[in-house]
């Protein structure tokens, strides 16, 4: 079965989680740190590959007033990148589809939640981008099964 992949893409790091196999729980995966937009991209498609992952849901993070910074200039780059590789044949014989989600304040939640954990500050900033993609993937499966968001 297929899964979706969540990310929060940020300059250094890159929050990584999955749905299970019903697409109704997203989990963390993995705090990638970035090494260069291709490694990065290689290093997606390894697991779009390995996990069966038909969608992927890149948090957009825009500013509170609804407008594109800079930081979301940049994800649209980089998901450009990643939208190339994958048409051109880089993922084993499938189509995945890319959509963008709205990330605002998906950090802060994501800290709250590791603090409300009992997570140490050291961990924290060792976890917080995963979270924060699992959050994002999560708030997309509730809205595509019929939940709130």
């Amino acid at each position: 079965m297929s899964r979706i992949m969540g990310l929060d893409i940020g300059d250094a790091t890159i929050g990584i989680a999955l749905s299970d196999e019903t697409l109704t729980i997203a989990s963390p995966l993995e705090n990638y740190r970035r090494i260069s937009q291709k490694k990065d991209v290689q290093h997606l498609i390894g697991l779009i590959d390995a996990y069966n992952v038909d969608t992927i849901v890149a948090g957009m993070p825009y500013n509170m007033n609804g407008s594109l910074g800079p930081q979301g200039e940049k994800t649209k780059v980089f998901l450009a990148r990643l939208r190339k590789k994958i048409l051109y044949g880089e993922v084993s014989g499938r189509t995945v589809q890319i959509i963008t989600w709205d990330e605002r304040l998906s950090t802060k939640a994501a800290t709250a939640a590791l603090i409300q954990g009992d997570v140490s500050r050291k961990d924290r900033k060792l976890k917080v981008d995963m979270v924060a993609g699992a959050l994002i993937l999560q708030t997309y499966l509730d809205h595509k099964n019929g939940g709130i968001t």
